[in-house]
């Protein structure tokens, strides 16, 4: 980064983002800037940014991750924090985005709370998001302002292509219906035969002998990777990897997969889980986002396009 880049361009943090920014930050040789967040023993949030962002080109980063609504809040509040100290453009980089399973109604009576979020962060101040990996990309069009929509493909393109001999003769495994568009990319991108499972009826499954890999936007409470690596070990398989962009791994996650025929989980630092995963940590393989986050930055501060990024890539989930 060049000396005005260093004066113009503010990248900040919550505290769901702040391991995740610096190595952003240390990627584009850039000083994090200060900002801090204090809790009121009421619960309340208030944010200090404690040094001048007038006029200047500023980013948080924040995963709206367990404790969704502080999380959330606390992003919110950063936004208008900025928005008041006279920042020219605010960009909210939002790793993982909560509330984002919300994004229909599929009863009667129930909100779209996916939109209702993508309203609040428009008016705290928002300028732009950036984030990655949507559960549904539809969420784009529920923002009035401009997305970035980044996928974490490349950064799993990368590790297991370099591993992809150890591999063997491998089968990409859709765990649901869903994803089976995301699956058919990466069984092209790492020349693999494909697989899909769908309420324990099976399509495609010859997997005797053979090393199975799953892709998912996310692992929640781990119930249906759990439950689709019992399936494809039934069926013979000799190994089973998940690979998953957020670690949400909520409810009974650890105890599943900690006890699942699963033997190793891929997943990337969009959400901090600090020694909370320690149960599986044999099984667990951490890959950063940061270069390409920080990457997205740079470009954007420059009104560069973003699209160079994407230039090899699975499709995102639908």
């Amino acid at each position: 980064m060049s000396a005005t880049d260093r004066d113009h361009l503010k990248i900040f943090a919550g505290r769901s983002g702040r391991e995740l920014a610096q190595a952003m930050c240390d990627h584009l040789t850039l000083p994090l800037a200060d900002g801090t967040t204090e809790v009121f023993p009421d619960g309340e949030l208030i944010v200090k940014v404690d040094e001048d962002v007038r006029g200047r080109d500023c980013y948080v980063v924040q995963s709206t991750c367990d404790p969704v609504n502080n999380t959330l809040m606390e992003l919110l509040v950063y936004i208008d924090c900025l928005r008041r100290a006279s920042a020219k453009r605010i960009t909210a980089v939002i790793p993982y985005f909560g509330y984002a399973r919300q994004d229909r109604k599929d009863a009667g009576r129930t909100p779209i709370t996916a939109k209702l979020v993508a309203n609040l962060i428009a008016a705290a101040g928002a300028d732009r998001v950036l984030c990655m990996d949507l559960h549904a990309a539809q969420i784009q069009g529920f923002f009035d302002i401009p997305v970035d929509h980044l996928s974490a493909t490349q950064v799993f393109f990368e590790h297991f292509v370099g591993i992809r001999d150890r591999l063997g003769e491998l089968v990409i495994v859709s765990p649901d219906v869903g994803n089976v568009k995301v699956a058919s990319s990466y069984a092209s991108l790492l020349d693999a035969d494909l697989a899909s499972i769908y309420k324990r009826r099976e399509s495609g499954m010859k997997v005797y002998a053979k090393n199975l890999l799953m892709f998912d936007d996310m692992i929640s409470t781990a119930g249906t990777v759990c439950e689709a690596a019992k399936m494809v070990m039934h069926h013979g398989a000799k190994d089973v990897i998940v690979s998953a962009t957020h670690a949400v791994l909520v409810g009974l996650a650890m105890e599943r997969l900690g006890e699942s025929p699963i033997s190793q989980i891929v997943v990337t630092d969009t959400i901090p889980n600090g020694q909370r995963t320690a149960a599986i940590a044999h099984k667990l393989v951490r890959l950063t986002v940061a270069k390409l986050l920080g990457e997205a930055i740079h470009r954007i501060h420059h009104d560069m396009s973003i699209s160079a990024l994407f230039r090899r890539g699975a499709d995102t989930k639908r």
